[in-house]
């Protein structure tokens, strides 16, 4: 019964399930009464859904509303809608709303909706003083209440009949903002007033101006007054009075400074009052300025004085301004139209000008430290006027010039510039130097020295290099001129190349050339040659008057094997290297016969002992019955036949072959009988080449040696050598067993 009741509540909570069906199929928002709302005016943010279910059933919505990403309202209900409330909204409202509404597990957004609260509040300026003085400074504080940085603030000073200056500030974290605006001379009630700014997307939006702030200043002290004495006609020599006054409010750091066209003749601190006089002279014409400051105020007053000249400057004239040596010089001192003066004549130093006489006139024989700038003094009534200053040269007549080169050599590298210099040992500036190089010349003036320096940049390798050089200044002598300098031309190395007799390859014990020369290159030219290893070796070095130098090295070894190079130089101080070359040190032809000598004589003894130890081996294989019983029989057989053939030379000697001694006495046997048949002789023959003759030492006629060997059955056989050594050498060897 469980069973059957379990089961029939499982399947009505399938089909109440199933009833439960919903939807979203949209979300809206709306603002009330319009997305533009004026400041302080209220608004209504409404989200609602639109949801579409299967059955009427309660579905609880979860409805957040956004501005500019942030929550700023929520609400859980039964109902598909929601309302935020703004009663006073202001320009921080502004911006981009949308809402979300979750039920059951789904979600769904609205659309971006903007909102513009238009109009900002009103701003409120406070002054920190309602009073000031001149100097002093006007401490303003603007806020914006109720508004949201960031904010722009525009400060504004405003005084009768003058035009409004203006302050801008930018505040990015708060709503309000303080500046301070300096109060300058002459300001006496001044108007304070300031606005704000925000930016809304794409534009500003400005509030209404605050209210008016008043500010009265106060004066630290009265413009100050300028009284001169005499106050017109003023003429060179007499006093000039000034006086300087101000009234003050309180005594705190007053400074009163007199000027004239900018420079300050005196002042006085802490003072009402400043006293000045002078004998006036014309430079005292100008513009004069009393000037009163304390702190940051400062009042000016101003007054132009002209000064009538009493007499003009003298006029200093000069007989000549140049002139030779040891000539007179006459210095005169006027005034146009005016004769009552008194007169000097100074000669102007850098320390002080120096007095030569009290007069009009000077005259006297001049001299080289005559030269210089001079001048001349008038005075009449206190006032001394100076001339202008007239210059005076004295000239010493120039030395012989003497021309050298800079570096010492007269010499000069090819393509190198050459430096000369043209020197005087007496001679006063201005000097004019005038270089020659054959038909051509060139010119430069020396003021302050007796040196000049010239630079040749065209040589060419056929210069003869006849330099020259004239000097002269405004002495009455003239041109004098030098010496004419040589100068040698060197030409660098150029192609170094080097070669050796034999080339290539050299037999040991020989003697080998060297040759370094050179394509071009001025003599005498430094030739060095190396020999190439992990550090290069210095073989051999000479200087020669030539461009070729040659270096025999009498015996050459096995170890002088390698590479070699040379190196040409000379004065240019530009070293040319040679492509190296390689030597190869060789065996001398004795040296190889030895060697071959050494070589094939063994080979031949190795031979001749294989070919014995053959036939011995041969002689062994046949019976020991047959060689005891000829035994006798042989021996004087086989030394006869033996004496007999070796005398008359009866015997075949072959070359180039061995052959079987059985078979070629037969028919020799068989002419002799019976007597030798026991004997068994053996004969063989080996052709062996001799060395060269022109490489080793030759041996001639032959040679003959004999060998006895016994066997263990009392047998023994006798072996002949015999070497013919003239021409092409043969070795004969005959073996007789017993």
């Amino acid at each position: 019964m469980y069973l059957a009741l379990l089961v029939i509540f499982l399947q009505c909570s399938e089909i109440c399930t199933q009833k439960r069906v919903f939807t979203f199929n949209a979300v809206h928002i709306e603002v009330q009464p319009s997305a533009k709302v004026e400041n302080g005016a209220p608004m209504s943010i409404i989200c609602h859904a639109d949801i579409s279910k299967s059955t009427d059933f309660n579905l609880q919505h979860n409805i957040t509303i956004f501005k500019d990403g942030k929550l700023v309202f929520m609400s859980v209900s039964g109902k598909g809608d929601a309302r935020y409330e703004v009663p006073m909204a202001r320009s921080s409202h502004t911006g981009d709303y949308q809402c979300a509404v979750e039920a059951g597990g789904k979600i769904k957004h609205s659309d971006s909706l903007h909102v513009w609260v238009t109009g900002m509040t009103k701003p409120i300026l406070i002054a920190e003083k309602k009073e000031v003085f001149e100097g002093e400074v006007v401490k303003l504080r603007c806020e914006l209440p109720e508004e949201v940085p960031p904010l722009y603030f525009v400060f504004q000073k405003m005084k009768v009949n003058s035009t409004p200056k203006q302050k801008l500030q930018e505040e990015l974290y708060r709503n309000f903002s303080v500046v301070e605006f300096p109060v300058d001379e002459g300001d006496d009630i001044l108007q304070f007033d300031c606005f704000g700014k925000r930016r809304v997307r794409f534009e500003f939006e400005t509030s209404l101006t605050s209210n008016k702030t008043l500010i009265t200043v106060k004066e630290p002290f009265i413009k100050p007054t300028l009284h001169i004495k005499p106050s017109s006609n003023i003429t060179e020599g007499k006093e000039i009075r000034f006086e300087c006054s101000t009234v003050v409010a309180k005594m705190r750091d007053i400074e009163i400074i007199l000027l004239r066209n900018k420079t300050i003749l005196s002042s006085v601190r802490d003072q009402t009052t400043l006293k000045y006089s002078a004998v006036a002279t014309l430079e005292d014409s100008g513009e004069y300025l009393c000037k009163v400051e304390e702190g940051k105020a400062s009042k000016t007053t101003t007054h132009n004085v002209v000064v009538t000249e009493l007499f003009p400057k003298p006029i200093l004239t000069a007989s000549m301004n140049e002139l030779d040596e040891h000539k007179e010089l006459t210095l005169s001192c006027s005034i146009k139209d005016f004769q009552n003066a008194s007169f000097s004549i100074l000669r102007k130093h850098s320390s002080r000008d120096i007095l030569l006489r009290n007069s009009r006139n000077l005259t006297m024989r001049a001299s080289v430290n005559d030269t210089g700038s001079y001048i001349c003094k008038a005075e009449v009534n206190r006032i001394v006027k100076e001339s202008k200053p007239v210059t005076i040269r004295v000239y010493a007549p120039v030395s012989m010039p003497s021309i050298s080169v800079f570096s010492g050599l007269p010499e000069v590298v090819l393509g190198r510039p050459l430096n000369l210099t043209c020197c005087l040992m007496m001679g006063t500036p201005p000097i004019t130097f005038t270089f020659y190089k054959g038909n051509k010349n060139k010119k430069k003036i020396v003021t302050n020295n007796t040196c000049a320096a010239f630079l040749d940049k065209d040589i060419r390798q056929n210069d003869k290099g006849q330099y020259k050089c004239g000097a002269k200044n405004h002495h009455s002598s003239g041109m004098k001129t030098s010496k004419v300098l040589n100068i040698t031309v060197i030409v660098p190395i150029r192609n170094t190349s080097l070669g050796s007799v034999p080339y290539g390859v050299v037999e040991d014990g020989r003697e080998t050339t060297f040759l370094c020369s050179v394509e071009e290159g001025s003599w005498p030219i430094h030739f060095r040659i190396f020999r190439k290893m992990d550090r290069d070796i210095l073989l051999f070095e000479r200087s020669e008057h030539a461009d070729r130098v040659v270096w025999q090295k009498k015996e050459m070894s096995r170890q002088d094997t390698g590479t070699y190079y040379c190196i040409a130089s000379n004065r240019a101080n530009v070293s040319a290297k040679s492509h190296p070359i390689t030597i190869n040190v060789i065996l001398a032809s004795w040296q190889k016969g030895v060697i071959t000598a050494f070589v094939l004589i063994p080979i031949a003894g190795v031979m001749i002992l294989a070919v014995w130890w053959f036939w011995c081996k041969k002689k062994n294989a046949k019976g020991p019955s047959m060689e005891m019983s000829r035994s006798a029989l042989a021996t004087n057989s086989t030394s006869e036949k033996l004496s007999r053939q070796h005398n008359d030379g009866d015997y075949y000697s072959g070359s180039g072959y061995i052959e079987d001694g059985e078979n070629h006495m037969k028919s020799t046997d068989e002419n002799k009988g019976p007597d030798l048949e026991s004997a068994e002789v053996e004969y063989t023959e080996v052709e062996v080449s001799t060395l060269d003759p022109h490489r080793a030492p030759v041996q001639k006629g032959t040679e003959t040696v004999y060998s006895e060997i016994r066997k263990a059955n009392n047998g023994f056989c006798n072996v002949l050598f015999s070497w013919q050594g003239a021409g092409r050498g043969n070795i004969t060897l005959m073996r007789t067993c017993f």
